[in-house]
């Protein structure tokens, strides 16, 4: 079965050697995995990346039954990260082929090769290692953002929403921008 594989760009013009460069490396990916239902694979220029080193991002995402496989590269040449990217790809797909290979294959249930011993309450139960309580105080997006700065926070940052009346969590993406998550009760 041929690999279909699209190719999207941002702030990048895909030239028919990068089309046919791409075709013909992630192609290659078909010999690890054999269902695979949609190829996407995605090319960047991020001019706003710390290190000129990292401004060229490929991302390739395979879609197959009961799967995604998703990998991103950055490098200073966009050939360098496709073919990082298509590496690290052909890792995961040999680590998923590996997990549908591995069992008895003699049909028997795990339950009937492995004696379980009853587990007590008390060694089931996670650890946790430290707690830490502190005060929210009601705050817009942009007073949440000032103050992750503030403090020092260069991963995420919790919060009160004045607006929303809610818990949110502002958080520092790759880019440079913020995401915000607002939990919702069920």
């Amino acid at each position: 079965m041929a690999l279909t594989i699209d190719v999207y760009a941002r702030n990048l013009e895909v030239t028919e050697r990068i089309n046919e460069y791409v075709q013909k490396k992630v192609a290659k990916l078909d010999r690890y995995i054999s269902d695979v239902e949609s190829t996407r694979v995605d090319l960047a220029y991020v001019k706003a990346a710390r290190s000129a080193a990292d401004r060229q991002v490929a991302q390739i995402t395979i879609h197959g039954k009961g799967y995604i496989l998703r990998t991103e590269e950055r490098a200073d040449d966009i050939f360098a990260a496709i073919d990082a990217a298509v590496e690290k790809m052909q890792r995961q797909a040999e680590r998923l082929k590996g997990k549908r290979n591995r069992g008895r294959g003699d049909g028997t249930p795990a339950s009937e090769v492995v004696k379980m011993e009853p587990v007590s309450e008390e060694e089931a139960a996670p650890i946790i290692a430290r707690r830490k309580k502190f005060d929210l105080v009601p705050m817009d997006e942009l007073e949440a953002i000032e103050q992750m700065k503030l403090l020092g926070h260069d991963n995420f940052f919790i919060f009160y929403n004045a607006s929303t009346n809610s818990i949110n969590v502002l958080y520092r993406r790759l880019d440079g921008s913020y995401g915000l998550i607002e939990p919702q009760l069920r």
